[in-house]
């Protein structure tokens, strides 16, 4: 059982829980928890008070009883995106240096799986958890703090949910240098395939691309920007419309590689080419993209190292270690390919 699952006693404990330190305090269980696993969305004061609570009770920390980590539970809300292998890489080739193993697991949005989910990261006992998601549920935030267990967030959308240290891109940045990218070439009708509006990175994305245009003093145009859902599909039929347009863009930035992907299709079935009569750029760097016909330029998001990063993030909070930094986000890179060249 762990420290915040325990319950207080009629006759005395025979060790402090975090319970007691809770209601001494004046806070719930679960800000103990935040404060003892080195979470950030805690007041400064509320800090201060449980801390020196915890010093002179003399609670004994959990993670002081778990220096040796074995297992790590990596969940996704689904497996059927390629940038997903990118990020399982990444945390296993850190886990596996340290001897640790990783267990695998996708939800699928579904509140049935997140209960199934829950009940065998209490059976198999893990050392710590891996989200890669853009939103964590409130309930389930709730359970993982019950569980005790150090949390992190892969966070290649942006989202705002703050479980534990968060791992992200600079997806403003990345959108601005792809947008420049085809300005420099010359392009002035530039469209933007953008991801769905309700996850932060696809604004901040689309931010980027608008502010590129107009630090050229260009207008935004509306009817040049379509949301898609990153996948093939939404960028084949938004292409397909963007393409029809009268006045069809010279360039399309698609916010995903597998939509620019998408894109190429919808223009090859209209006889157009890339890049003589289309540039593309994507947004991820997937292992794909080198191999697509033409080579998509696109701007690289590290996803191994931001898995990487996660899963050392990950140890170093079940051994105890302090975390400095609980939102990082790691610099994104345009690669220029063989998919954009100035318009005719």
């Amino acid at each position: 059982m762990s420290a915040i699952d325990e319950t207080i006693a009629d006759e005395p404990p025979k060790r402090v829980t975090a319970a007691q330190i809770a209601r001494e305090a004046g806070v719930s269980v679960p800000t103990v928890s935040r404060v003892l696993n080195g979470h950030a969305d805690v007041s400064p004061e509320t800090r201060a008070r449980v801390e020196r609570l915890l010093d002179v009770r003399g609670y004994r920390r959990r993670t002081r009883q778990r220096q040796t980590v074995h297992l790590v539970d990596l969940v996704f809300p689904d497996l059927d995106s390629t940038w997903a292998v990118e990020i399982i890489r990444g945390v296993e080739e850190t886990t596996h240096a340290e001897g640790v193993g990783t267990v695998v697991s996708a939800i699928h949005g579904r509140v049935d799986s997140a209960r199934q989910w829950l009940q065998n990261v209490r059976e198999r006992d893990c050392d710590a958890v891996i989200f890669v998601t853009s939103h964590l549920e409130p309930q389930l935030q709730v359970e993982l703090r019950k569980l005790d267990v150090p949390t992190v967030v892969v966070d290649p959308t942006g989202g705002p949910d703050r479980a534990g240290p968060t791992i992200g891109a600079t997806n403003w940045a990345g959108g601005m240098s792809a947008t420049q990218h085809l300005l420099d070439l010359g392009h002035r009708r530039i469209a933007l395939i953008a991801g769905p509006p309700r996850l932060l990175c696809s604004r901040a994305r689309m931010d980027g691309y608008r502010s590129a245009l107009e630090s050229s003093g260009l207008l935004v145009h509306p009817q040049l920007i379509a949301e898609g859902d990153f996948s093939h599909e939404s960028g084949f039929e938004l292409g397909r419309r963007l393409l029809a347009l009268p006045d069809r863009p010279t360039a399309i930035f698609a916010s995903s590689d597998q939509m620019a992907l998408g894109l190429y299709e919808a223009a090859r079935q209209i006889g157009l080419r890339v890049p003589d009569d289309l540039s593309v750029v994507g947004f991820d760097d997937l292992p794909v993209a080198r191999w697509a016909s033409p080579p998509l330029t696109t701007v690289c998001q590290p996803l191994a190292e931001m898995g990487a990063l996660a899963a050392r993030t990950a140890l170093r909070m079940v051994r105890g270690e302090a975390i400095v930094t609980p939102r990082v986000e790691l610099a994104t890179e345009l690669v220029v390919r063989d998919s954009t060249a100035p318009p005719r």
